[in-house]
């Protein structure tokens, strides 16, 4: 594995690239949902590219920029065992200019949901994934791949949605959220809970449960699901329940084979997130 930490490195290592590029752009503290990116990469990859940058911009006051895990030392060994080719390092200063461009989220999809109380955060994030993907892409005669986890379901529609928009020669891929024996999405952020904070985290996964076995019962009405879920959402300080289509429109009845059911909220002071695709 060769770990790189300048973009004219990059340039030169990915321009030898012969076969197909598979791409997983992360902020670090690596876990087994990114794992399981990095396995279908390798599978469907001649040359695997991981890159770790903690993105300022796309943190808003008062988040956990300063306190957000990096284990630097644990994430070069774990990509070296996952058979990663390559591990893209960068800077802020060699990621950020003084005054540049931005881009902005879409004035609709882009300020609900995850954009209400986050307002800013889809304009940071797509401005470091265009970068990423562009920087990948420079040397590249036809499209490469890049691999994103549905757990940031609202964050997928908008990349997917970039990448179309901006003519970027990229295939988005989307990859199935990995959860613990428990039930409880992987997140980097995980490891701020409890024992006590974890059972409590564990309604989400069981309201998008109750909400998977009314459908399965034939109850498509949204606002029906929604109350079920509130119900099963004890500890939890809920901050929204949504059913969205995959353009992430909200629906009032279930379409089946374009519906995700999102919920959002914080146990003690972590914010969580989790959704089901149906």
């Amino acid at each position: 594995m060769i770990i790189i930490n300048s973009i004219e490195e990059l340039y030169y290592e990915t321009k030898k690239a012969k076969g197909s590029i598979g791409f997983i752009p992360t902020m670090g503290a690596l876990h087994e949902g990114h794992l399981s990116l990095i396995r279908q990469a390798r599978k469907e990859s001649e040359l695997v590219v991981v890159s770790i940058f903690v993105n300022p911009t796309q943190f808003l006051e008062g988040e956990d920029l300063d306190s957000y895990p990096k284990k630097e030392k644990a994430d070069r060994k774990i990509c070296e065992l996952a058979g990663v080719d390559i591990l893209f390092m960068p800077t802020v200063e060699m990621m950020y200019g003084k005054d540049e461009l931005r881009i902005s989220a879409p004035a609709i999809r882009g300020f609900i949901l995850e954009g209400t109380s986050r307002a800013g955060h889809f304009d940071g994030m797509l401005q470091i994934v265009m970068k990423l993907l562009n920087l990948i892409a420079y040397h590249q005669p036809k499209k490469f791949r890049a691999y994103f986890g549905k757990k940031d379901a609202q964050q997928l529609a908008l990349i997917t949605q970039m990448v179309k928009d901006y003519f970027i020669n990229v295939e988005i891929v989307p990859c199935n959220i990995v959860r613990d024996g428990d039930g409880l999405a992987l997140s980097s952020r995980n490891i701020y809970l409890s024992k006590e904070q974890r059972v409590h985290a564990l309604s989400l996964s069981r309201s998008l449960k109750k909400a998977t076995k009314m459908v399965i019962k034939k109850e498509f009405e949204s606002s029906k699901i929604k109350e079920k879920m509130e119900k099963e959402l004890t500890y939890i300080e809920v901050e929204y329940i949504a059913l969205v289509n995959r353009q992430f429109v909200p629906i009032k009845h279930i379409e089946l084979g374009n519906t995700i059911i999102l919920v959002a909220g914080k146990v003690g002071k972590t914010r969580l997130i989790d959704n089901i695709w149906i």
